[in-house]
């Protein structure tokens, strides 16, 4: 579809038609069956399949991925989303039969899912195919019809994604828009019937509006400070490793990267020296080595990189010492795998998510005291726990709330379509992936069906004394 500016639409939204030709087509979708639908998933993974080189290109062209995090933290994700959809899909669009209780003898009932419609899917720029795509498979699966709206960030993976999209489904069933803000508020003022936005909190709360204005479905995909903790029990080495991962993994700017990292004081200076170690077994033994990789992303964009490198100058100026990295070119946007240490929860890098290669380090004697802080926090999206002692295991699991955790591990638990993916409070409202996806998109629909055996009769007036005394005997059922 060409894409019009606002002004050439003149007045009215520019998206109305747009809106429209997809409300047309949206009973027609919601009947399909199982096997419309798969057909339909199976075409997109085709076209993912024979294109995947030219989304390589695109997303280097946008901030320098390596094709290598390409495969395994976009396209993998969304074959594996799709191939676990596929397989499973059938099942989950069978009705649901649920229990009857005593009252309603002679009743049978079923819970079945329909399509909710019409959706929209607003997209990030950090992993711009994987969290476009992921959602559009559990929207089609569910029946919907709908419209994709990636980012202007990433210019290049959204005009790959906008031809992928064309090419693969009929434009009155599937859709993009491209552009920018001005483009994502005119789409946030038609009357969708699910909003699924992934981003910050600050346009999380402006989708969150626009869909309490229609009284619609709202998913929101946010972040937060996502703490890793390692304690006096923990396996350093395996800890460095999986944190480097897990934070240095697309340059930083991972909605569930390890944000900050509490480790006990009795192990910071053996663990800091882990972590050196392995940003330069990942990255390169020097400064310049590190630079010149071709495996370490850059920032977005320029606002990006200020953003970043302001929290780290100010941090350095606080008084925290740079333990690894800290070299930055504003010219091709690199910060480089840096390592804070001497960090306090006052530290200017402490203030918001960070969302690049920046990771602080903060010593604790006691657990009471992360947990504390913690709990003091907004709930972030991640929580990461690195220890062999099964009760602070239990305790940071009972004692805190996150999105989702990981014991002893980074970031993968998004690779496991049987989990739910999803934020609590300021890291988001909602969740998919799997069949979670698909409960995302679809309603459930309680359906009762009444037989010719039925006590109901004693419900209806006029109300004898032989039906008052029923009921009374009804009522003694769950004294």
């Amino acid at each position: 579809m060409r894409v019009v500016s606002m002004d050439e639409q003149g007045r009215g939204n520019p998206f109305q038609e747009t809106f429209e030709r997809l409300r047309a087509r949206r009973w027609e979708m919601a009947r399909t069956d199982a096997k419309e639908r798969i057909a339909r998933l199976e075409k997109l993974r085709r076209t993912i399949i024979e294109r995947r080189e030219a989304l390589y290109q695109a997303i280097h062209a946008d901030f320098r991925k390596p094709s290598a995090e390409v495969e395994t933290t976009e396209v993998l994700m969304v074959l594996s989303e799709l191939d676990h959809t596929i397989k499973h899909l059938a099942k989950w669009m069978k009705p649901r039969k649920v229990g009857t209780p005593v009252l309603l003898t002679g009743t049978r009932s079923e819970v079945r899912y329909e399509a909710k419609g019409v959706v929209l899917i607003m997209a990030p720029w950090n992993y711009p195919f994987q969290l476009t795509l992921a959602p559009l498979v559990a929207a089609v699966a569910a029946g919907n019809c709908a419209l994709l709206k990636p980012s202007e960030k990433t210019p290049k993976t959204a005009a790959f994604i906008d031809q992928l999209i064309r090419d693969t489904f009929d434009p009155a069933e599937v859709t993009v828009v491209l552009g920018g803000a001005q483009e994502s508020q005119a789409l946030l003022e038609l009357p969708f019937d699910h909003f699924f936005f992934t981003g910050g909190p600050k346009v999380g709360r402006k989708v969150m509006e626009a869909a309490a204005k229609f009284l619609a479905g709202v998913t929101l995909e946010l972040g937060g400070k996502s703490p890793a903790v390692v304690d006096d029990t923990a396996d350093l080495d395996a800890a460095a490793e999986r944190i480097v991962f897990g934070k240095f993994l697309n340059g930083g700017q991972t909605c569930v990267a390890p944000d900050y990292v509490y480790v006990h004081a009795s192990k910071e200076e053996a663990f800091v020296t882990k972590l050196r170690e392995r940003v330069e077994s990942f990255y390169g033994n020097t400064e310049e080595a590190r630079k010149a990789t071709p495996d370490f992303c850059r920032m977005v964009d320029d606002g990006q990189f200020r953003r970043v490198n302001g929290l780290l100058e100010r941090s350095v100026a606080s008084g925290v010492r740079v333990a690894v990295g800290g070299t930055v070119d504003a010219t091709s946007r690199y910060i480089a795998p840096t390592v804070l240490t001497d960090v306090k929860p006052e530290t200017p890098i402490m203030e918001e998510e960070i969302f690049g290669p920046v990771l602080p380090v903060l010593r604790y004697e006691r657990l009471d005291d992360v947990v504390r802080h913690i709990q003091a926090g907004t709930k972030p999206l991640a929580m990461y726990i690195f220890s062999r002692d099964s009760k602070n295991v239990e305790r940071l699991l009972s004692e805190t709330s996150a999105g989702g955790t990981c014991v002893n591990t980074t970031v993968v638990h998004l690779s496991n379509a049987d989990l739910p993916f999803g934020g609590i409070g300021e890291s988001g409202v909602g969740n998919y992936h799997g069949e979670f996806g698909f409960r995302t998109f679809s309603h459930e629909r309680a359906v009762l069906r009444q037989g010719p055996l039925s006590f109901l009769g004693t419900m209806f007036p006029p109300y004898t004394e032989k039906k008052k005394k029923m009921q009374r005997m009804a009522t003694r059922l769950f004294e």
